[in-house]
C-alpha cells in the first residue's frame, strides 16, 4: 500500500458519485432533467456535494451516470457565451459563481448500463481509480452543512488507519428501520469515533444494535473494487455495497465511523428536498430575512 513520508496511507483526493438512479419519486420532473440538477435556491443540488468534495481536498471526483443524464456533465462544463454576457452587462458577482462551477475540481464520467445496486455502481470507477488508491463515495441525493464539513476527517482517518471509514449520524429509536445501523464500540482514534463491528440493514427498534445511522459518504480502500467483483447479488437482487465492505470487514480490514454532529440535507425524498430548500433559503444573507418574513406570515394565514 502506498505511504507518505510519515508512514501513514496517502489520503484519498478522488471521489466517486453514484448518479444512475432514475429517481422516481419525482417524476415528471425528473423525466428530463437529472434529480441531481434540481435546484436548491440558486444551485443544483450536485454542485452542493461536488463543493463539499473539493473543499476537503478532492481534486477528481467521477459522476457515475446513467441514460438521460449528460446535463449534469454540462453544468461543470465552461460557458463561454453566458460569461460574456455577464461580463458585458457587469455583473461579476453570477460571472464569478458561472465561472466557479467549472474550476471545483477535473469531473469525469462513467456509464452505469444497469442499475444494479450501489456496489455495482461504485465497482465502475475501479479503471478510474485504481486498486491501490483510497477514495471517497458521496451519494448524490444528500450533503452537509458548509459551516460542519465532515470529509475532511474521515480522509484524514482513512489514511491513518488504510481501512474503511463510514459516517453516522445518530437517529430515534422509532426510526433505526429507515436506515443501516451499525454495532459499534469505542475507540481511542478520536472524539467522535466509533469501531464499526457490524452492519444491519433497516432493522426494527427493538432489534437494532445501536442507533447509529449510516449517512451517504464512505472512504474506501482500492481493494474493495475485488471484493465488489466477487460480491453476488443480495437484497433487492442487487449488488450492495454493503455486503463488500461486510466482506472486508471479516477478512480483518479495520472498519470506523464519525458521528456526525451537524446538519444533514437529504434531496432523496420530496419532502426531504422542500426542507433543505426552505433551510437554505432563510439562511441566505441576500433572501433570508425577506423570505423568512413572508414564510411567517404564510404559514400563519395557513393556520388561520
Amino acid at each position: 500500500m502506498t505511504t507518505n513520508a510519515q508512514g501513514t496511507n496517502r489520503r484519498a483526493v478522488k471521489a466517486v458519485i453514484p448518479a444512475a438512479g432514475l429517481a422516481t419519486r419525482f417524476l415528471p420532473a425528473t423525466k428530463a432533467v437529472p434529480k441531481e440538477l434540481l435546484p436548491v435556491v440558486d444551485r443544483p443540488v450536485l454542485q452542493y456535494i461536488v463543493e463539499e468534495a473539493a473543499a476537503a481536498g478532492i481534486t477528481d471526483v467521477l459522476l457515475v451516470t446513467g441514460r438521460g443524464k449528460t446535463s449534469m456533465v454540462d453544468h461543470f462544463d465552461r460557458r463561454p457565451d453566458v460569461e460574456q454576457r455577464l461580463a458585458e452587462k457587469g455583473d461579476t458577482a453570477r460571472l464569478e459563481a458561472v465561472r466557479r462551477t467549472s474550476e471545483l475540481a477535473d469531473i469525469y464520467t462513467v456509464r452505469q448500463g444497469e442499475p444494479l445496486g450501489l456496489g455495482h455502481a461504485v465497482g465502475t470507477a475501479a479503471s478510474h481509480v485504481g486498486p491501490e488508491n483510497a477514495f471517497a463515495v458521496l451519494l448524490g441525493d444528500e450533503f452537509v452543512e458548509e459551516s460542519k464539513p465532515l470529509l475532511p476527517a474521515m480522509l484524514d482517518l482513512q489514511a491513518q488507519t488504510g481501512g474503511i471509514v463510514l459516517a453516522f449520524m445518530e437517529v430515534p429509536p422509532s426510526e433505526t428501520s429507515r436506515y443501516g445501523i451499525a454495532s459499534v464500540r469505542e475507540s481511542d482514534l478520536g472524539e467522535d469515533v466509533v469501531e464499526v463491528t457490524g452492519l444491519v440493514e433497516k432493522p426494527k427498534p427493538e432489534e437494532a444494535p445501536s442507533n447509529l445511522a449510516v449517512l451517504g459518504r464512505y472512504v474506501l480502500p482500492g481493494k474493495i473494487f475485488e471484493t465488489i467483483a466477487d460480491t453476488k447479488p443480495g437484497a433487492g437482487g442487487e449488488i450492495q455495497l454493503t455486503d463488500a465492505m461486510a466482506t472486508l470487514l471479516a477478512e480483518g480490514t479495520p472498519v470506523h465511523g464519525i458521528i456526525y454532529r451537524g446538519h444533514r440535507y437529504d434531496t432523496g425524498m420530496p419532502l426531504g428536498y422542500l426542507q433543505a430548500v426552505v433551510q437554505l433559503a432563510v439562511q441566505r444573507p441576500d433572501l433570508g430575512e425577506e423570505f423568512r418574513a413572508w414564510l411567517t406570515d404564510f404559514v400563519g394565514g395557513q393556520k388561520g
